[in-house]
Formats: C-alpha cells, structure tokens, sequence
C-alpha cells in the first residue's frame, strides 16, 4: 500500500495521489446516544472512551516522530506518503478530540486518560528521535491490527451504537490505509532491529499503565465495579479467549521478526471494501464529505 517508486511520470504531490488521502469529514456526533454505547455495558463502553482519549496525544507523538525526519524524505511517492500520514492523524486528532467532549459532557471523564497518556508520551519523548520513530511504528503495528479486527469483525461491530460506529469504521480504515508510511521512514534512517525490539518493552512500561489506571479510574467513579456481571462480560469481550484484545495481542509479537514490515501482511483488498462501503456513490459517509466542498 505505502510501497516506494523508483520512478514515475509525474511526481506525487499529496497524499491522495498514494491512496492516503486525509479526508475532510466532519462528524455529526449524536448527544442523544445511549450512555453506553457498546451493548448497554458500562466496562466496554468505558474502555473505547481510553482509547479515544489514547488518540490526540497518540497521533501527535506520531506526527512529530515522523516529522522529524521529513526533511530527509527525497522520495516523491514516500513524501506524498507521509503527507498523506500527517494529514489523517491530524483529523483523527481533532475528532476524537470531538468526541472527547462529547463524553465529557455525558460525565465521562476523558481528560484523565488523555492526561495520562500525554505524560507517558512525554517520558518516551526524552528518547533519541530514532527511538521515538521505533516507538511509533510499533504503536502503528497495534492501530493496524485494532483496525484491521475491527473492521473483519462483524459480531463485534453488531453491539456497538451505530452512529458512534462510524467514527471508529472511518479511523479503523485510514489507519490501514497509512500503515507502513512511519516504518518505510524507519526503514530510510537506518531500521536498527535492536532499537525497534526495545520499542516493545518501552511502549508497555509506559502506556500500558497509563491505560490500565485510566480505565480504572472511569470504571471507580461510573460506579462500575459494584455490576460484577457488567465488569465480567467487559473482560470477557476484550480478553476473553477469543476477545477483541486477545486476537491483536497474539499477532503484536510479529513485529519482532527481522523480515516484518506492515506492507506484508496485505489489508488492500480490505481497505477497498471499506472504502466503497464509507465513501462510494452510496457509502455511509460520503456525505460527510460533499457537507465540507
């Protein structure tokens, strides 16, 4: 998908000319969605708020980690590329952002895993830029596969709230789309196979944390932990033996194989499905689209 070219005859410029388009949408986010939006369950529910409040911080460690190096980008296709890259980030920083507020309104408090995930974030931005880089694209190897199960997943998506759904569909996608664009600007400086296995244990040492004690925090104050039915189904979707988190986890380890890059494990033919599915002619989205020309 994000594959460099050693020639062509007119250089890309942006990223749509790659197929990493940043897309102007614009969400209609509905105030009159149930509270809990995943299956009437307080424990998921609350999970998806972290990870929402996971992505503006996220995308702009991302952004800046790969900007960093942008410079050293001559590659015209690589540079539309990580166009492409930054652009989408940054509307799906906005967006949560968006969201963010949304819930907070509802009593949800989404400024807690954001603060937590900004100061994890800033503990790994007192590494080298390489590192942070490294970091990066192990943190896109796990957006690739959230996106990629979300989107395979139809079981799982039949529970969610579907206008709330659609936000994440449109992320899950995109993610995809740009899935290779920091590891092939990893690739450029070097790909040191050592710095990118320690990106492992230092993106856990500091996020898995900052998550966990999010979690818990908006679990303790949504008085959750007195339904032990409504904790245990939670778990059970996330980490259940075929959970939505347990299948990522169980594929994350490949991203220690000498050979991986994210382009091998092929999500095209996915990508176009959801493409037609969101923005075609009759795509749920496409109107979100035509609002902003």
């Amino acid at each position: 998908m994000t594959g460099t070219s050693a020639s062509t005859p007119k250089p890309p410029k942006g990223g749509a000319s790659v197929g990493i388009p940043p897309r102007p949408v614009h969400f209609a986010l509905p105030d009159d969605a149930p509270r809990y939006v995943y299956d009437d369950n307080a424990t998921m529910t609350l999970f998806l708020a972290v990870l929402s409040g996971f992505f503006p911080p996220g995308e702009r460690f991302f952004v800046e980690s790969v900007r960093h190096y942008r410079d050293q980008v001559t590659d015209p296709v690589l540079k539309a590329q990580v166009a492409g890259f930054i652009g989408q980030e940054a509307i799906h920083a906005r967006e949560h952002e968006r969201l963010n507020d949304l819930l907070q309104t509802q009593g949800i408090n989404t400024r807690v895993p954001e603060l937590a995930v900004a100061t994890a974030l800033r503990l790994l931005e007192k590494l080298p830029p390489s590192q942070q880089l490294a970091c990066t694209t192990f943190m896109e190897h796990f957006t690739a596969l959230l996106g990629e199960q979300l989107l395979t997943d139809e079981r799982f998506r039949s529970r969610a709230e579907p206008r709330m759904l659609q936000m994440w569909l449109w992320h899950a996608m995109e993610e995809l789309e740009h899935k290779s664009v920091a590891y092939d600007v990893y690739e450029l400086i070097g790909n040191r196979r050592r710095e990118r296995i320690l990106a492992f244990p230092l993106v856990a040492t500091v996020m898995i944390p900052a998550i966990a004690f999010s979690w818990g925090y908006l679990i303790i104050k949504e008085r959750a932990w007195r339904r032990p039915g409504d904790l245990a189904r939670g778990a059970g979707i996330l980490f259940g033996r075929r959970g939505f988190v347990t299948r990522i986890l169980r594929k994350m380890p490949l991203f220690a194989r000498r050979d991986f890059h994210p382009a091998k494990h092929d999500t095209r033919a996915l990508e176009a499905e959801w493409q037609q599915k969101l923005f075609g002619n009759d795509g749920s989205m496409q109107h979100m689209l035509k609002a902003r020309h």
